[in-house]
């Protein structure tokens, strides 16, 4: 199959899994008819999820993978969540739940913290807002800025609390104003008899509990809600004013309880990172006991001072994990191991599978990672294989059933040249990754401008992969900048098949509106390595310039909040290479866009021109918002100390940083210190 024909199918698939989602999106929110159980649906969206993270240039800002939930229905009003409603990342194992923990350890710089264990149940996210102990607003989860108000839906379920218990005994004083957070659920018990009745009555049974809390929440008619015996569990409190409130998660859920809300009764607090494993274990041989679906735990840091410390990455929070239980697995026969190529040139394996149904969907296809992969499992062609489902990921193989092997099994071995342009591959030091590093190859070069041309980055119409391959094969481009030359070859373009004077004009066009595209799609349009659309958008606004961010240092790129040391050793390595920086140089020549829009002057703020560490817990910010606001007063943020550290702003448990900040002479102030600073009534050196 010629390169092109593969990135036709490719794009078919995403545009078919985009379409189906999409259906059944709207069987679900708008018929209340789900056609699908929630873990095919899942499925469909892993797949979805896996195939754009493998072909950043076909993302779309409308594929059902670019927000938390769905988007708020125009038929209902709209609600602001004066926080978000984040999503959580997830730990498929042990190992993946010891280094969260490790993680948080060693941000809060401390020895031990407690964790609130809450049971992962599946329903419908919502927030309950209380005025004085009223009862007077209710809103899904939406995108997780933003969702639907449905207060008269969530007044039909009889256990949300239309007024509080208000002091006296054993109950608090209500917050005047608060918002809990829940999970609106349907008892499997009653869905079992919910659906005989309608099977009874002659209508359409519903596939499963989660989709239908959810489809019955979302109906228009508050009385259609009614007839649904919807229940809630409520786990957290969003925000509180005008009352006090506890200082942990433990605390705030016997709070919440006390108060007369529906707490879960399995919720446990533990100390010790081998009682959470136990819990753990527990639960993986009970959940078919619980009344609800319940896919795992959720792990959450008990004090709400670390929770604020820790802060938030794009939107999970690092205070809170979901433990998941094993995926589902099933054995099916390895039928062939095939590779592609990558946008970068990895030569990529995956196993073509006899179908089997497994986590909610038919597989047909499994990633196999890379060449090391393939010899630890010891596959070969032909194997019995156990392939699962587990996480935003797609199918993998688990393992080769070596005593069901036949005799006439292949080994697997990679490919010696490229699939695609049959150059000689090649395996780089330290990587388990073999590559083709033939600049010019075909695959390579078409999947680069199918990046570059997309709507998240230069959003040229009228270039796709068709055009894209057919300028590669005329000679035309030979890097992603040459597209900018294309305007000294309008007769050659007007003589190509498919290409008369007016499509010509039109791309030439749009090829000329994109060099005024913001610095961020230009970023993005590089194509570097782990970095997407949010972090292309952080370097334009922090550096301003192409020249500022190709000049940055790994340090510079790691003071970033948002930049980890794998991402800012990307970025580095990217405009290191001499390819990359001739390809920015010619984009630059051309006069594509390299500077972000104007900001204010730095000069004249308070912390204008100084650099500073951040150690230990603060009482007032998060590790993120203080850094946020140094920057936006003109400081600078680092993550180590030397020698060009003006201050070390100092919390509860600094450590060792304390000592080297006196070694070095940096000066260590407090928090206070830091607001006199801030304020412009501090001493600036």
């Amino acid at each position: 199959m010629t390169a092109t024909a593969n990135y036709g199918v490719r794009d078919e698939k995403i545009d078919t899994l985009r379409r189906e989602i999409r259906r059944h999106d709207r069987l679900y929110h708008e018929m209340d008819s789900p056609e699908i159980s929630d873990a095919e649906f899942d499925a469909l969206m892993r797949d979805l999820r896996a195939l754009e993270s493998e072909n950043p240039d076909l993302a779309a800002d409308d594929s059902p993978t670019q927000t938390v939930g769905g988007a708020p229905s125009a038929g209902f009003a709209e609600v602001t969540h004066r926080r978000p409603m984040l999503s959580l990342g997830n730990a498929f194992d042990g190992d993946e739940l010891a280094a969260w923990r490790q993680r948080t350890l060693d941000l809060l710089e401390t020895d031990s913290f407690e964790m609130a264990c809450e049971l992962k149940y599946d329903g419908l996210a919502v927030a309950l807002t209380y005025e004085n102990g009223r009862f007077v607003r209710g809103a899904t989860r939406g995108n997780g800025a933003a969702g639907e108000d449905v207060t008269e839906n969530l007044r039909t379920i009889a256990s949300v609390p239309e007024t509080l218990r208000s002091g006296g005994g054993d109950s608090p004083a209500p917050p005047a104003l608060m918002e809990v957070r829940g999970e609106v659920y349907f008892p499997k018990s009653k869905f079992a008899a919910f659906n005989a009745e309608r099977r009874a009555s002659g209508l359409p049974e519903y596939v499963n509990p989660r989709n239908t809390a959810a489809g019955s929440l979302r109906q228009l008619d508050p009385n259609m809600t009614a007839e649904r015996p919807l229940d809630i569990f409520v786990y957290s409190l969003g925000y509180a004013e005008g009352g006090d409130v506890p200082d942990t998660q433990w605390e705030t859920l016997d709070f919440l309880a006390r108060l007369g809300f529906p707490v879960n009764p399995h919720n446990r607090l533990f100390a010790d990172a081998a009682e959470v494993l136990d819990w753990y274990a527990y639960w993986v041989e009970r959940t078919g006991e619980l009344d609800y679906d319940c896919d795992g735990l959720v792990v959450k840091v008990n004090r709400f001072d670390y929770q604020r410390h820790l802060g938030e990455v794009g939107r999970e929070p690092r205070w809170a994990i979901a433990y998941k239980f094993p995926a589902e697995q099933a054995e099916t026969t390895l039928l062939d191991v095939r590779f592609n190529v990558g946008r970068t040139g990895s030569i990529n394996p995956y196993a073509a599978l006899a179908p089997v149904f497994v986590g909610g969907a038919t597989v047909r296809q499994a990633t196999l990672h890379n060449e090391d992969y393939i010899a630890e499992k010891g596959l070969r062609r032909g194997d019995r294989v156990v392939v699962e489902r587990a996480g935003e990921v797609i199918p993998q193989v688990v393992r080769a059933i070596a005593e069901k092997r036949g005799c006439s099994d292949e080994q697997v071995h990679m490919p010696r040249v490229c699939p695609s342009c049959r150059a000689p591959v090649r395996r780089r030091e330290g990587e388990a990754m073999r590559y083709c590093e033939n600049a010019s190859c075909p695959a390579q070069l078409v999947r680069r401008v199918e990046h570059f041309v997309s709507r998240s980055a230069m959003d040229i119409e009228g270039l796709g992969a068709k055009q894209g391959q057919a300028l590669i094969d005329a000679g035309f481009l030979s890097d992603v900048a040459d597209i900018y030359a294309l305007a000294d070859r309008r007769d050659e373009l007007a003589a190509m098949e498919r290409m008369a004077e007016k499509s010509v004009a039109n791309l030439l066009a749009a090829i000329e509106r994109s060099k005024a595209r913001p610095l961020a799609n230009v970023i993005a349009a590089l194509g570097i390595a782990l970095v997407g659309a949010e972090a292309s958008a952080l370097l334009a606004r922090r550096f301003g310039g192409m020249d500022a961010i190709r000049a940055a240092s790994e340090e510079d790129l790691t003071a970033l909040n948002g930049i980890g040391p794998k991402m800012a050793r990307a970025v580095a390595a990217h405009f290191a290479q001499p390819s990359n920086a001739a390809v920015v140089d010619k984009l630059a020549a051309a006069g594509v866009n390299m500077t972000a829009e104007s900001r204010p002057s730095d000069a004249g703020t308070p912390l204008a021109g100084k650099r500073f560490v951040v150690t230990g817990r603060l009482s007032n910010y998060s590790r993120s918002a203080i850094q946020d606001r140094i920057k936006e007063l003109g400081g600078a943020v680092s993550g180590s100390l030397s020698g060009k550290t003006d201050y070390l702003v100092a919390g509860d448990g600094g450590g060792s940083k304390l000592a080297q900040a006196d070694k070095l002479g940096v000066e260590v102030i407090t928090e206070d210190g830091f607001e006199e600073l801030a304020a412009g009534g501090g001493r600036l050196l």
